[in-house]
C-alpha cells in the first residue's frame, strides 16, 4: 500500500484494516482509494471519520460479506463502510453524479492500484444540474429540519453541522463551474467562493467553528445562525439558475 504523505494516524488505523481485506480476496481488487477529509489539513484525530472507496474489477458477494464482518471492529476506530464500485460503474455514472465524482477527482489518494479517479471527464452541464438539485433538495431538507428539530439547539446544531459538511462538494461545484479548481481545505474553498461571487459566505466559516467546537452559540444565536445559513444557500441557488453552461 502507498501510505507516504498520509496523516500517520490514517495511515496507522487503515493498514490493518486494510491488510486484512487484501489477505482475503486481491485478485477481485482493482483499487483502493481514500476520499475525503481523511486526505486534508481538515482531517480531525478525535471526530473525523476516515473514507475509503473500493473499486472491484467485478461485484464480489463473498467479498462484501467479509468487508461487513469486519465493520464492528473497525467502526469504533473512526472508519466507514467503504464505498464499493467498479470500473464500469463509475464510467456509466459521470453524467448521474457529476458532482461526487468531481469531489473524488479532487480529493483522494491511491493507496493500491490505477489513479482511476485523477482525471475522471466531468461535464459542467451535467454538473451544474446536479447542483442546482442537490441544493433544492438542502433547501426542502433544512425547512424540514428546523421545524423537526422543536426549536431545541442541540438538534438545531447539530443540523447545521452535517449540513456544513455536506455542502462542500457542492460549494467546490460550483467554484469549478465558476471557471476556478477549488481548494480543498473547507475554509480556503469558502473564501473562494465569496471571492468568485456576491455570496456573503461568512455564515460557513461560523458553522465550520460551532462543528469543531470553537464556537458555542447560545439558542437564540443559533437561531439566527440558521436563518442566515438559509438566506445564504438562496443566493447559492440563485447563482446556480444564472449559470450559463
Amino acid at each position: 500500500m502507498h501510505l507516504v504523505g498520509l496523516n500517520p494516524v490514517v495511515a496507522d488505523r487503515i493498514t490493518p484494516f486494510f491488510g486484512e481485506m487484501l489477505k482475503e480476496c486481491p485478485e477481485s481488487i482493482h483499487s483502493i482509494h481514500l476520499v475525503g477529509s481523511a486526505v486534508t489539513p481538515d482531517f480531525k484525530e478525535k471526530t473525523s471519520v476516515i473514507h475509503s472507496v473500493i473499486v472491484l474489477e467485478k461485484v464480489d458477494f463473498g467479498f462484501l460479506r467479509f468487508i461487513a464482518s469486519l465493520g464492528k471492529k473497525y467502526r469504533k476506530k473512526g472508519i466507514a463502510a467503504p464505498l464499493i464500485m467498479t470500473p464500469e460503474h463509475i464510467r456509466n455514472s459521470l453524467d448521474a453524479f457529476p458532482m461526487e465524482f468531481h469531489d473524488f477527482r479532487l480529493i483522494h489518494k491511491t493507496i493500491m492500484g490505477d489513479d482511476i479517479f485523477g482525471n475522471l471527464p466531468i461535464e459542467k452541464g451535467h454538473l451544474r444540474l446536479q447542483c442546482e438539485r442537490e441544493i433544492k433538495v438542502k433547501l426542502i431538507g433544512l425547512r424540514q429540519s428546523y421545524i423537526s428539530s422543536l426549536g431545541e439547539k442541540g438538534a438545531l446544531a447539530d443540523i447545521l453541522s452535517r449540513s456544513i459538511v455536506g455542502c462542500m462538494p457542492l460549494i467546490r461545484a460550483l467554484i469549478y463551474l465558476l471557471g476556478k479548481e477549488s481548494p480543498v481545505k473547507r475554509h480556503e474553498a469558502i473564501r473562494t467562493l465569496q471571492e468568485l461571487t456576491s455570496i456573503d459566505a461568512g455564515v460557513f466559516e461560523r458553522l465550520l467553528m460551532v462543528r469543531s467546537g470553537v464556537k458555542k452559540p447560545s439558542g437564540e444565536e443559533i437561531h439566527r445562525i440558521f436563518e442566515d445559513y438559509y438566506a445564504v444557500l438562496e443566493d447559492v441557488d440563485r447563482t446556480i439558475e444564472d449559470l450559463q453552461i
